[in-house]
Protein backbone atom coordinates (compact mmCIF):
# COMPACT_ATOMS: atom_id res chain seq x y z
CA UNK A 1 0.00 0.00 0.00
CA UNK A 2 1.32 3.42 -1.00
CA UNK A 3 0.68 6.33 1.37
CA UNK A 4 0.07 9.93 0.28
CA UNK A 5 -1.07 13.15 1.92
CA UNK A 6 -3.83 15.66 1.11
CA UNK A 7 -4.01 19.44 1.67
CA UNK A 8 -7.43 19.15 3.37
CA UNK A 9 -5.61 17.58 6.33
CA UNK A 10 -4.19 21.08 6.84
CA UNK A 11 -7.63 22.67 6.39
CA UNK A 12 -7.10 23.67 2.74
CA UNK A 13 -10.53 23.43 1.11
CA UNK A 14 -12.49 24.86 -1.82
CA UNK A 15 -15.70 25.53 0.13
CA UNK A 16 -16.26 29.29 0.65
CA UNK A 17 -15.82 30.35 4.27
CA UNK A 18 -14.34 26.98 5.24
CA UNK A 19 -11.67 28.46 7.50
CA UNK A 20 -8.10 29.70 7.59
CA UNK A 21 -6.13 28.55 4.56
CA UNK A 22 -2.54 27.74 5.45
CA UNK A 23 0.32 28.76 3.21
CA UNK A 24 1.06 26.31 0.40
CA UNK A 25 4.76 26.20 1.21
CA UNK A 26 4.10 25.18 4.79
CA UNK A 27 1.81 22.35 3.69
CA UNK A 28 4.23 21.01 1.10
CA UNK A 29 7.22 21.22 3.42
CA UNK A 30 5.25 19.45 6.15
CA UNK A 31 4.45 16.54 3.84
CA UNK A 32 8.12 16.00 3.19
CA UNK A 33 9.00 16.21 6.88
CA UNK A 34 6.32 13.62 7.58
CA UNK A 35 7.85 11.24 5.05
CA UNK A 36 4.83 11.68 2.77
CA UNK A 37 6.22 13.43 -0.32
CA UNK A 38 3.35 12.16 -2.48
CA UNK A 39 0.25 14.33 -2.33
CA UNK A 40 -3.08 15.02 -3.96
CA UNK A 41 -3.34 18.30 -5.83
CA UNK A 42 -5.70 20.07 -3.46
CA UNK A 43 -8.48 22.52 -4.37
CA UNK A 44 -8.29 25.05 -7.22
CA UNK A 45 -5.72 27.69 -6.36
CA UNK A 46 -3.63 25.57 -4.03
CA UNK A 47 -1.25 24.93 -6.92
CA UNK A 48 -0.87 27.32 -9.88
CA UNK A 49 -3.38 26.89 -12.69
CA UNK A 50 -0.56 26.91 -15.22
CA UNK A 51 0.82 23.38 -15.37
CA UNK A 52 4.40 24.51 -15.90
CA UNK A 53 4.27 26.78 -12.88
CA UNK A 54 2.65 24.01 -10.82
CA UNK A 55 5.40 21.56 -11.80
CA UNK A 56 7.99 24.09 -10.71
CA UNK A 57 6.31 24.45 -7.31
CA UNK A 58 6.06 20.74 -6.56
CA UNK A 59 9.55 19.93 -7.81
CA UNK A 60 10.93 22.82 -5.78
CA UNK A 61 9.47 21.31 -2.63
CA UNK A 62 10.39 17.73 -3.51
CA UNK A 63 6.83 16.43 -3.74
CA UNK A 64 4.86 14.50 -6.37
CA UNK A 65 1.19 14.85 -7.25
CA UNK A 66 -0.51 11.44 -7.46
CA UNK A 67 -4.08 12.53 -8.13
CA UNK A 68 -6.65 15.22 -7.71
CA UNK A 69 -10.25 15.78 -6.65
CA UNK A 70 -12.48 16.85 -9.54
CA UNK A 71 -16.20 17.50 -9.19
CA UNK A 72 -18.88 17.85 -11.82
CA UNK A 73 -22.65 18.15 -11.92
CA UNK A 74 -23.32 15.05 -14.00
CA UNK A 75 -27.03 14.40 -13.46
CA UNK A 76 -28.37 17.53 -15.19
CA UNK A 77 -28.23 17.23 -18.99
CA UNK A 78 -28.55 20.97 -19.56
CA UNK A 79 -25.22 21.48 -17.76
CA UNK A 80 -23.39 18.39 -18.89
CA UNK A 81 -21.26 19.63 -21.79
CA UNK A 82 -19.91 22.58 -19.82
CA UNK A 83 -19.21 20.33 -16.83
CA UNK A 84 -17.38 17.78 -18.97
CA UNK A 85 -15.31 20.52 -20.59
CA UNK A 86 -14.21 21.61 -17.11
CA UNK A 87 -13.41 18.01 -16.17
CA UNK A 88 -11.35 17.66 -19.36
CA UNK A 89 -9.33 20.77 -18.53
CA UNK A 90 -8.62 19.49 -15.04
CA UNK A 91 -7.69 16.05 -16.39
CA UNK A 92 -5.18 17.64 -18.77
CA UNK A 93 -3.71 19.67 -15.91
CA UNK A 94 -3.40 16.63 -13.64
CA UNK A 95 -1.78 14.60 -16.40
CA UNK A 96 0.75 17.39 -17.02
CA UNK A 97 1.70 17.17 -13.34
CA UNK A 98 2.30 13.43 -13.58
CA UNK A 99 -0.78 12.35 -11.65
CA UNK A 100 -2.31 8.90 -11.89
CA UNK A 101 -5.86 9.26 -10.61
CA UNK A 102 -8.76 11.62 -11.28
CA UNK A 103 -10.90 11.44 -8.14
CA UNK A 104 -14.44 12.22 -9.31
CA UNK A 105 -17.29 13.55 -7.18
CA UNK A 106 -20.81 13.70 -8.59
CA UNK A 107 -21.52 17.23 -7.41
CA UNK A 108 -24.95 18.45 -6.38
CA UNK A 109 -24.57 21.89 -7.92
CA UNK A 110 -24.60 23.66 -4.55
CA UNK A 111 -21.49 25.39 -3.15
CA UNK A 112 -21.57 23.37 0.09
CA UNK A 113 -22.00 19.76 1.24
CA UNK A 114 -24.89 20.27 3.63
CA UNK A 115 -27.60 18.14 2.02
CA UNK A 116 -27.74 14.87 0.12
CA UNK A 117 -28.99 14.87 -3.47
CA UNK A 118 -31.64 12.23 -4.18
CA UNK A 119 -31.78 11.56 -7.92
CA UNK A 120 -34.83 10.85 -10.00
CA UNK A 121 -34.74 7.95 -12.44
CA UNK A 122 -33.97 10.22 -15.42
CA UNK A 123 -31.19 11.84 -13.39
CA UNK A 124 -29.73 8.42 -12.58
CA UNK A 125 -29.72 7.56 -16.27
CA UNK A 126 -27.97 10.84 -17.07
CA UNK A 127 -25.44 10.40 -14.26
CA UNK A 128 -24.43 6.87 -15.18
CA UNK A 129 -23.93 7.83 -18.83
CA UNK A 130 -21.93 10.92 -17.85
CA UNK A 131 -19.67 8.92 -15.53
CA UNK A 132 -18.69 6.73 -18.47
CA UNK A 133 -17.74 9.82 -20.42
CA UNK A 134 -15.56 11.00 -17.54
CA UNK A 135 -13.87 7.58 -17.48
CA UNK A 136 -13.09 8.03 -21.18
CA UNK A 137 -11.80 11.58 -20.63
CA UNK A 138 -9.47 10.37 -17.90
CA UNK A 139 -8.24 7.46 -19.99
CA UNK A 140 -7.39 9.76 -22.92
CA UNK A 141 -5.14 11.71 -20.58
CA UNK A 142 -3.48 8.61 -19.11
CA UNK A 143 -5.44 8.77 -15.87
CA UNK A 144 -7.75 6.41 -14.02
CA UNK A 145 -11.08 7.90 -12.94
CA UNK A 146 -12.30 6.74 -9.53
CA UNK A 147 -15.70 7.89 -8.29
CA UNK A 148 -15.69 9.28 -4.76
CA UNK A 149 -18.83 8.81 -2.62
CA UNK A 150 -19.00 12.11 -0.79
CA UNK A 151 -21.31 13.74 1.74
CA UNK A 152 -23.59 16.28 0.08
CA UNK A 153 -23.27 14.85 -3.45
CA UNK A 154 -25.36 12.59 -5.65
CA UNK A 155 -23.47 9.50 -4.45
CA UNK A 156 -23.49 9.56 -0.67
CA UNK A 157 -25.82 7.07 1.02
CA UNK A 158 -25.43 3.26 0.93
CA UNK A 159 -28.27 2.77 -1.55
CA UNK A 160 -26.68 5.17 -4.02
CA UNK A 161 -23.27 3.52 -3.66
CA UNK A 162 -24.83 0.08 -4.13
CA UNK A 163 -26.64 1.20 -7.28
CA UNK A 164 -23.47 2.73 -8.70
CA UNK A 165 -21.58 -0.51 -8.09
CA UNK A 166 -24.41 -2.55 -9.59
CA UNK A 167 -25.12 -0.50 -12.70
CA UNK A 168 -21.67 0.86 -13.54
CA UNK A 169 -18.16 -0.51 -13.72
CA UNK A 170 -16.45 2.78 -12.77
CA UNK A 171 -13.61 2.25 -10.27
CA UNK A 172 -14.24 3.52 -6.75
CA UNK A 173 -12.39 5.93 -4.51
CA UNK A 174 -13.20 4.43 -1.12
CA UNK A 175 -13.34 7.36 1.28
CA UNK A 176 -13.76 5.68 4.62
CA UNK A 177 -14.97 8.81 6.41
CA UNK A 178 -17.52 9.94 3.85
CA UNK A 179 -18.93 6.42 3.47
CA UNK A 180 -19.29 6.18 7.25
CA UNK A 181 -20.87 9.63 7.62
CA UNK A 182 -23.29 8.72 4.83
CA UNK A 183 -24.43 5.67 6.81
CA UNK A 184 -22.36 3.00 5.09
CA UNK A 185 -19.75 0.49 6.18
CA UNK A 186 -16.39 1.14 4.51
CA UNK A 187 -14.93 -2.16 5.70
CA UNK A 188 -17.77 -4.07 4.05
CA UNK A 189 -17.18 -2.27 0.75
CA UNK A 190 -13.49 -3.12 0.95
CA UNK A 191 -14.36 -6.79 1.63
CA UNK A 192 -17.19 -7.16 -0.88
CA UNK A 193 -15.83 -5.09 -3.78
CA UNK A 194 -12.02 -5.23 -3.56
CA UNK A 195 -11.54 -5.15 -7.33
CA UNK A 196 -13.58 -1.98 -7.67
CA UNK A 197 -11.44 -0.06 -5.17
CA UNK A 198 -8.79 1.81 -7.16
CA UNK A 199 -8.03 4.67 -4.76
CA UNK A 200 -8.54 5.14 -1.02
CA UNK A 201 -9.03 8.19 1.19
CA UNK A 202 -8.39 7.19 4.79
CA UNK A 203 -10.16 9.12 7.51
CA UNK A 204 -11.85 8.12 10.75
CA UNK A 205 -15.04 9.74 12.03
CA UNK A 206 -17.00 10.39 15.19
CA UNK A 207 -20.29 8.45 15.24
CA UNK A 208 -22.36 11.05 17.12
CA UNK A 209 -21.37 13.93 14.85
CA UNK A 210 -21.82 11.72 11.78
CA UNK A 211 -25.34 10.88 12.90
CA UNK A 212 -26.13 14.58 13.38
CA UNK A 213 -24.94 15.38 9.86
CA UNK A 214 -26.83 12.46 8.36
CA UNK A 215 -30.06 13.51 10.11
CA UNK A 216 -29.67 17.13 9.00
CA UNK A 217 -29.28 18.40 12.56
CA UNK A 218 -25.78 19.78 11.98
CA UNK A 219 -24.32 21.38 8.83
CA UNK A 220 -21.42 19.43 7.41
CA UNK A 221 -18.82 22.21 7.63
CA UNK A 222 -19.76 22.93 11.25
CA UNK A 223 -19.42 19.24 12.08
CA UNK A 224 -15.94 19.19 10.55
CA UNK A 225 -14.98 22.23 12.62
CA UNK A 226 -16.22 20.39 15.73
CA UNK A 227 -14.01 17.37 15.01
CA UNK A 228 -16.16 15.11 12.82
CA UNK A 229 -13.02 13.51 11.42
CA UNK A 230 -10.55 11.93 13.79
CA UNK A 231 -7.01 10.55 13.49
CA UNK A 232 -7.10 6.98 12.28
CA UNK A 233 -8.07 4.64 15.09
CA UNK A 234 -9.56 7.42 17.22
CA UNK A 235 -13.03 7.32 15.67
CA UNK A 236 -15.79 4.83 14.99
CA UNK A 237 -15.32 3.90 11.31
CA UNK A 238 -13.40 0.67 12.06
CA UNK A 239 -10.36 1.70 10.06
CA UNK A 240 -8.35 -1.32 11.25
CA UNK A 241 -10.97 -3.55 9.61
CA UNK A 242 -10.75 -1.53 6.41
CA UNK A 243 -6.97 -1.90 6.32
CA UNK A 244 -7.27 -5.62 7.03
CA UNK A 245 -9.66 -6.04 4.11
CA UNK A 246 -7.42 -4.06 1.77
CA UNK A 247 -4.43 -6.09 2.86
CA UNK A 248 -6.31 -9.35 2.30
CA UNK A 249 -7.17 -8.17 -1.22
CA UNK A 250 -3.51 -7.26 -1.90
CA UNK A 251 -4.49 -3.65 -2.54
CA UNK A 252 -1.41 -1.91 -3.91
CA UNK A 253 -2.61 1.52 -5.06
CA UNK A 254 -2.64 4.87 -3.25
CA UNK A 255 -4.11 5.34 0.19
CA UNK A 256 -4.36 9.03 1.01
CA UNK A 257 -4.29 10.27 4.60
CA UNK A 258 -7.14 12.73 4.39
CA UNK A 259 -8.40 13.95 7.73
CA UNK A 260 -10.58 16.96 6.86
CA UNK A 261 -10.22 19.84 9.30
CA UNK A 262 -11.35 23.47 9.40
CA UNK A 263 -9.09 25.99 11.11
CA UNK A 264 -10.58 28.97 12.92
CA UNK A 265 -7.14 30.51 13.47
CA UNK A 266 -3.48 29.82 12.92
CA UNK A 267 -2.50 26.60 14.68
CA UNK A 268 0.00 26.58 17.50
CA UNK A 269 2.60 23.93 18.21
CA UNK A 270 0.11 22.25 20.52
CA UNK A 271 -2.56 21.77 17.83
CA UNK A 272 -0.43 21.66 14.68
CA UNK A 273 -2.18 19.46 12.07
CA UNK A 274 1.02 17.46 11.55
CA UNK A 275 0.48 15.81 14.93
CA UNK A 276 -2.73 14.09 13.85
CA UNK A 277 -1.38 13.32 10.37
CA UNK A 278 1.66 11.64 11.92
CA UNK A 279 -0.64 9.68 14.23
CA UNK A 280 -2.68 8.45 11.27
CA UNK A 281 0.47 7.63 9.29
CA UNK A 282 1.75 5.50 12.14
CA UNK A 283 -1.62 3.76 12.50
CA UNK A 284 -1.55 2.68 8.85
CA UNK A 285 2.02 1.48 9.09
CA UNK A 286 1.15 -0.57 12.16
CA UNK A 287 -1.95 -2.18 10.63
CA UNK A 288 -1.14 -2.51 6.94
Amino acid sequence: MQLAAAPISWGVCEVPGWGLQLDRGRVLDDTVRLGLPDIEAGPPGFLPQDAGAARAVISGHGVRVVGGFVSGVLHRPERLEAELAAVEAQAAWLAALGAEVLVLAAASGRPDYDAATVLTEPEWTALLAAVERVVDIARRHGLVAALHPHVGTAIERPDAIARLLRESDVPLCLDTGHVFVGGGDPAQIARDHPRRVRHVHLKDADAALASAVRAGRLPYARAVAQGLYRPLGAGDARIADVLAALKAASYEHWSVLEQDIALAEAPTEANDPVRDIARSRDFVRAHA
